[in-house]
């Protein structure tokens, strides 16, 4: 049976040193929850400042109840959220701000922005009926009741803002970096829709980058691989080329799961206290699992040596571990990103169809082997001869 190519091993520990891995899964508004268990009618990914809003209209009272979801620019910072009934900006602003008071409790208060200057609490041009907040994990979560004026369109201009200080009470100015300037567009309330300013689709671009780079490496090409091992070294005529169309596989899956770790990690950290403990965890098994089944190839012994079958036994374990695991992690992806349906059932087609061909392939092979045996037993010597010759 062939070696190792040191042409494979080098391109193994190229893949090693070029590629950043990343365990970070994706964090989208539709898998938010709330420790009240409040549901909202919709939800918003915001193009700007990692920020996240729900929210539920009812136009027949005019009541608008919100929950805005950001990171603070630093740990005692504030968050706020605001509509502007008369420009697209912030002077003229109707804001909610959410901070640590002297106390250190989570508070809520309004105020009319009419000017670059200190901000003043004041009252605002809606009613607020009730309002809170949270903090935990690095991110702070307001939530409020508002009653709008009745002749209010049914859309609005919106902004929203994060800070990293607060001052006997006052919020402190934000930064003026490139986020904290586009922090700002039109909400259609009934309709659910939200836009922003430039590169707002940014992160579900990276968002769908990180799925597909992980669907075609855990969840297709380390399948296929297998499927190449178990069914066609079966043929004599295929050794050594079996053996290499199934390294180059798998490490062409291992190459492209860990790009996929890299998009993970640039939107885990654009996305601070939003977590999936299930998905990390099985991509904390599938990378060491898969790091540990890369190094083994350099490690694999000759067919005839003796500890050939321990290996071919954890070599075969750990691999079909992958297989299971990444196809469980894909599904927990997808859940969690909420991609249209039909995504979702491309890949439960292409993993039937991956599925079906392994049960023609298992049912061909044994009885190709089953049929050498039969052959190979027909012509062995009986009574020390051969057919009673």
């Amino acid at each position: 049976m062939a070696s190792f190519s040191p042409t494979l091993a080098a391109l193994f520990l190229a893949t090693l040193l070029v590629l950043p891995p990343s365990l970070a899964a994706a964090a989208t508004c539709t898998s938010q929850t709330f420790t009240n268990n409040k549901l909202y009618s919709f939800c918003n990914d915001l193009p700007a400042l990692n920020s996240y809003l729900h929210w539920t209209y009812d136009p027949a009272q005019s009541t608008l109840t919100v929950a805005f979801i950001a990171p603070p620019a630093k740990p005692n910072g504030w968050i706020s959220w605001a509509i502007n009934p008369t420009a697209t900006g912030m002077i003229g602003s109707q804001a909610l701000i959410a901070f640590k008071d002297s106390k250190g409790a989570m508070t809520v208060k309004t105020y009319n922005v009419s000017s670059y200057g200190p901000v003043t609490e004041s009252k605002v041009w809606y009613e607020v009926k009730e309002s809170s907040a949270e903090f935990s994990s690095g991110v702070m979560r307001l939530f409020a009741t508002i009653v709008l004026p009745k002749n209010l369109k049914s859309t609005v201009n919106h902004v929203w803002q994060v800070g990293p200080s607060v001052t006997g009470g006052v919020p402190d100015k934000h930064e003026f970096q490139t986020g904290n300037l586009n922090s700002k567009g039109r909400l259609d309330l009934l309709r659910g829709q939200s836009t922003g300013g430039s590169g707002g689709d940014s992160r579900t671009k990276k968002r769908n980058i990180h799925g597909i780079l992980n669907v075609v490496s855990w969840g297709l090409l380390f399948p296929i691989g297998i499927i190449i091992a178990r069914y066609l070294k079966v043929f004599p005529s295929t050794d050594p080329l079996w053996f290499y169309l199934h390294v180059s596989c798998q490490i062409s899956a291992y190459a492209i799961g860990v790009a996929g770790w890299g998009t993970g990690l640039k939107l885990g950290s654009q996305s601070k206290g939003v977590q999936y403990s299930v998905h990390r965890n099985i991509g904390i098994a599938l990378f060491s699992l898969a790091t540990v089944q890369i190094f083994a190839l350099l490690l694999r012994p000759k067919k005839e040596h003796k500890y050939r079958l321990y290996w071919n036994i954890y070599h075969h374990g750990i691999g079909y571990a992958i297989v299971v695991l990444g196809i469980i992690n894909v599904f927990k992806g997808l859940d969690i990103l909420n991609p249209e349906s039909k995504w979702k059932h491309a890949y439960i087609i292409a993993i039937a169809v991956l599925g079906g061909i392994a049960l023609l392939l298992e049912a061909f092979t044994w009885t190709v082997v089953l049929r050498r045996k039969k052959s190979s037993t027909s012509t062995k010597p009986y009574g020390g001869f051969n057919n009673g010759i």
